[in-house]
């Protein structure tokens, strides 16, 4: 592309796209037409500058005036409880059941990996003396013990509190950290399965297996499912850089990455229903078969949700990607 004779010869529609848009209150209908014709021609125009023959200086105008072009067509917008509304029935269901290619298969792989690295620690008495002295061991094992006591041993809502804001967190950086080709998930998500291997191999060791259990399934079905569904949606970000498809990258990037910043949204409410019941229901002196299954019951209705709202609007095209009139100018990439 000549860049001089591409803006010689579209100068003026440029220009009169401004004019339009500094009195755009006191447009006729065929001015107002007129605006919206140019906004799209100048974004193609803006597009195939991008893909042919960037210049600084002239893509930061035209980006500048595009966007208040694209402004002044689409105006501008409040969040509404219809949003909101939509956001839970719609676009976080869908959202989490097109990653399930990924959060599946992650969540399968990473509880073999905590349960092999449970009977590992659990069968190797020298492995449990390089995690801690023998009466450490006992103290944390025993009846009444630290694995027990942790549960109780600050008030229920702070309590609940505290371990929803690190589990958001950690579901966070899952979802962040995936961009940087999908290492940064894979350490976080290694560390939630030691740390869950650890418990179940000393518990298990010293016979208590069943009070583990029992302590850590109320809550733990929903909360490492959250952590899942980050850990894959985290690593699916990561592929997209890998492999973008058909899209461009910056595309493929910028679609997917809008879609994760939502479900972060939806998982910390996941993860908020986690930490209550952690906070309130493992601690409590309900029987085990009744906290149990509280948290079976609470994983069954989030998979309900994923499986059954999620999947209806996907199939009708949801993806959990901001509406089309709130993303930014779709337009052309030249070949």
């Amino acid at each position: 592309m000549d860049l001089d004779v591409f803006v010689s010869a579209h100068r003026a529609e440029w220009d009169r796209l401004d004019a339009l848009l500094r009195r755009q209150r006191r447009l006729t209908g065929a001015e107002a037409d007129e605006l919206v014709a140019l906004y799209q021609r100048t974004a193609t125009h803006l597009s195939l500058i991008q893909s042919s023959a960037p210049d600084p200086q002239l893509t930061g105008r035209l980006s500048q005036l595009v966007a208040r072009a694209r402004s002044a067509v689409t105006g501008t917008r409040r969040a509404s409880w219809r949003d909101v509304t939509r956001f839970l029935t719609h676009g976080f269901p869908a959202a989490v059941y097109r990653s399930r290619h990924w959060w599946v298969p992650t969540a399968l792989i990473s509880t073999a990996v905590a349960v092999l690295l449970g009977w590992w620690i659990g069968t190797h008495p020298e492995v449990q003396s390089s995690i801690a002295a023998p009466d450490e061991l006992r103290a944390l094992t025993r009846p009444g013990g630290e694995y027990e006591t942790y549960y109780s041993s600050h008030p229920a809502a702070s309590f609940a509190a505290q371990v929803w804001t690190n589990n958001a967190q950690a579901a966070a950086m899952c979802l962040v950290l995936g961009v940087f080709l999908c290492l940064p998930v894979i350490w976080i998500l290694f560390q939630n399965m030691l740390n869950v291997g650890v418990g179940l191999g000393l518990m298990s060791s010293a016979g208590r297996l069943d009070t583990f259990l029992g302590l850590i399934l109320p809550h733990g079905l929903l909360e490492l499912t959250a952590v899942f569904v980050a850990a894959g949606t985290g690593l699916r970000l990561g592929w997209t850089v890998i492999d973008p498809g058909p899209r461009s990258r910056r595309t493929a990037l910028a679609e997917e990455g809008r879609a994760a910043l939502g479900m972060a949204i939806g998982l910390a409410l996941v993860l908020f229903v986690s930490g209550a019941i952690e906070g309130f229901v493992t601690p409590s002196g309900l029987p085990t078969w009744a906290r149990i299954t509280i948290g079976v019951v609470a994983e069954l209705a989030f998979l309900a949700y994923v499986y059954v709202l999620g999947g209806r609007a996907a199939r009708v095209g949801e993806t959990g990607d901001l509406e089309e009139i709130e993303r930014s100018a779709a337009v052309p990439t030249a070949a």
